[in-house]
């Protein structure tokens, strides 16, 4: 992927979408995935994880990544603020369920997934926590500590919460099935089923041939532990697999293309 620099992005026209460059953040890669869904072309911007990233916080108001800015309208750092402009600039193929009951619970599963306290929250916070804990932890450990809210024994309860959510979305799942349709509502990809396939790999990584993440997040990703690993429905792997072999497509893009 080729990143433009916060400068350039600045003063690009049309939309632009900041992304860590060089791993595969789910909320970043959420991001992505609704954006291609939608067939919306945007100019990718490097954000560092973790860094200060001044010029960022300059141009957004916020030093974090995924943010989507569109013309001269204000940036957007929030996932769902990203979903409904998304929505806005191409309604179909719509990702937010007509039924208000459909969309109720599944802006309810999505909060769940990527929102506070949920499993991409608790994941971080049980990657985060060792390694704020050392005596010479660096900076970006310790901002990120800082922006997760981490404190010693946040982690230990962690997979239990984890787990609690991989449940309840496991059941949405199997009712759907049990109708025919293999997505989480109505009968097409709805948002859930993209944000889900892009925060299942916090948990059961793609493999290193489609996904070449660093071993730094890797190894992490794969710890899962007893709790997590127990709740991890297979069907939950096999819906993942599915959303990016019909609809999301592989290797994923999220490597800087070499200079020059």
């Amino acid at each position: 992927m080729r990143y433009a620099s916060i400068a350039e992005g600045r003063t690009a026209p049309g939309l632009r979408l900041v992304l860590t460059a060089d791993v595969p953040g789910p909320w970043g890669e959420a991001a992505k995935y609704i954006l291609a869904f939608k067939g919306l072309s945007y100019l990718a911007v490097a954000q560092q994880g973790g860094g200060e990233n001044a010029e960022l916080q300059e141009w957004t108001g916020q030093a974090g990544a995924p943010v989507a800015v569109w013309n001269d309208e204000p940036p957007r750092s929030d996932s769902l603020d990203i979903l409904f402009l998304a929505e806005r600039l191409a309604p179909e193929p719509r990702l937010i369920p007509e039924d208000v009951t459909e969309r109720v619970r599944m802006f309810g599963l999505i909060r769940e997934v990527i929102g506070r306290r949920g499993i991409g929250w608790e994941r971080r916070i049980m990657m985060i926590e060792p390694l704020m804990s050392a005596p010479d932890a660096p900076p970006n450990i310790l901002r990120l500590a800082e922006r997760y809210g981490c404190r010693p024994g946040l982690a230990a309860a962690a997979p239990a919460k984890v787990a609690a959510i991989l449940e309840e979305l496991a059941r949405t799942l199997r009712v759907q099935h049990a109708r025919g349709v293999p997505y989480f509502f109505g009968d097409a990809v709805s948002a859930l089923d993209l944000y889900w396939a892009s925060f299942a790999n916090m948990l059961q990584p793609l493999s290193p041939e489609v996904c070449p993440m660093p071993a730094y997040m890797r190894v992490p990703y794969t710890d899962i532990g007893p709790v997590i690993a127990a709740a991890l429905d297979p069907l939950l792997i096999e819906h993942r697999d599915m959303m990016f072999r019909e609809h999301i497509g592989l290797p994923l893009d999220f490597l800087s293309e070499p200079a020059g």
